[in-house]
């Protein structure tokens, strides 16, 4: 095997993994290697936001893989280069496509506000109307406003009792899709 072999394996198989995360068929849970080396940029704290990509993750080693490859190819096949400044220029290339994919991956592509807490989800303590009347013992369906978007949900009476059409309500538990509430009158104390 060819030095110009092993860059062509390397170049092949940055690719591949490129074009597999690239279409979501590949997934690999790295463990966390994020070398920090102290500079924050003024930050309150690295999880500060919650969001945080790691240096080293599928994209860049794909990327550094498919760079360095291609570069050592290139080189060793179609230069004079001695074998020591072909493989650091290969390795400069390599790094060089590996932070431009990680910086358009963590400036890009992740949005701090794309996050998301479980708590903006929490059905307990919603504010509904009721779009379609629970009778006795039967199932109605809710409408409400949740994290800035208007959703609907079948429910149930928390007591079973009947809730009319129009009537507004408030989730008392959450089970299997199905919001269980309680007209809003009933518990503010005003009837």
């Amino acid at each position: 095997m060819t030095w110009s072999d092993f860059y062509l394996i390397c170049f092949a198989l940055g690719f591949i993994l490129s074009l597999l995360s690239f279409f979501g068929t590949f997934d690999i849970d790295i463990p966390h290697f994020d070398f920090d080396f102290g500079h924050h940029g003024g930050e309150a704290g690295h999880g500060a936001s919650g969001h945080h990509v790691a240096h080293i993750n599928i994209g860049t080693i794909a990327a550094f893989l498919a760079w360095f490859g291609g570069a050592g190819y290139l080189l060793t096949r179609f230069s004079g280069f001695w074998f020591v400044v072909a493989f650091g220029a290969a390795v400069a290339s390599g790094l060089a496509g590996a932070t431009v994919v990680f910086y358009f991956l963590a400036k890009v592509l992740i949005r701090p506000d794309e996050n998301m807490d479980p708590a903006d989800y929490n059905m307990i303590g919603v504010l509904g109307t009721m779009s379609s009347a629970i009778r006795p013992d039967g199932i109605g369906e809710i409408i409400f406003s949740q994290n800035g978007f208007r959703r609907a949900s079948p429910a149930r009476s928390e007591d079973g009792a009947e809730i009319a059409k129009g009537t507004e309500v408030v989730v008392t538990r959450y089970e299997r899709g199905i919001a269980y509430v309680r007209p809003w009158e009933e518990l503010s104390g005003g009837k």
